[in-house]
């Protein structure tokens, strides 16, 4: 499912709506207030696309680009902006994806490094599950000698309410194979800081 032909369910739009307006009410507003009154339709129509990744196939899209290449250095993709909710709070974070690899006689499109990135982002989500799931379906569709994600995000749910510090960075990271050896994860964090 391509982002520009997203096309949200109407019955599901109409189920989220009527629980929209019914937290609005909770909340002690008016859902009938003329600039809520269409609020639950939006909020079921962007729910839908913000967790569309739950229909999505990341196996399928990195399968969809996939080329015999006998090359074995390390391919990078960074700065990979991403969006996801937090599944405790829903509420949003957000920030960059660093990915590399080194091909093991296979290499994808590179778009589709951060399609597959898009996927798992497009669900209720941790930032360290999101970490592992990119690895994990990058090696296992890839094959590659190793696999190493990094993540930086800024997460809504510390800094709108709880402790609320404004510019804390979390920061993840997951990795196999010949990323184990610190001399190659180190190459990668120099190519990102670059």
């Amino acid at each position: 499912m391509d982002l520009q032909s997203f096309t949200p369910d109407n019955n599901l739009t109409n189920q989220i709506s009527e629980l929209v307006k019914k937290q609005i009410s909770l909340i002690g507003e008016d859902p009938s207030r003329e600039g809520l009154l269409k609020t639950p339709e939006r909020v079921g129509k962007a729910m839908q696309f913000l967790t569309k990744g739950y229909k999505e196939d990341p196996e399928a899209i990195l399968k969809s680009a996939l080329f015999e290449e006998d090359y074995r250095q390390m391919v990078v993709v960074k700065d990979i902006d991403f969006y996801s909710l937090c599944e405790h709070h829903i509420l949003p974070f957000f920030g960059k994806v660093h990915v590399a690899y080194i091909p093991n006689g296979k290499i994808t499109g590179l778009s589709k490094i951060a399609r597959v990135v898009d996927v798992f982002s497009r669900r209720l989500q941790v930032q360290e599950r999101l970490t592992t799931q990119i690895k994990d379906c990058i090696q296992q569709v890839l094959n590659p000698l190793g696999v190493m994600v990094v993540i930086e995000a800024e997460h809504l749910c510390m800094q709108m309410r709880g402790v609320q510090k404004q510019h804390a960075m979390t920061v993840t990271s997951d990795f196999t194979g010949v990323f184990n050896q610190a001399k190659t994860r180190e190459e990668f964090m120099k190519l990102i800081r670059n």
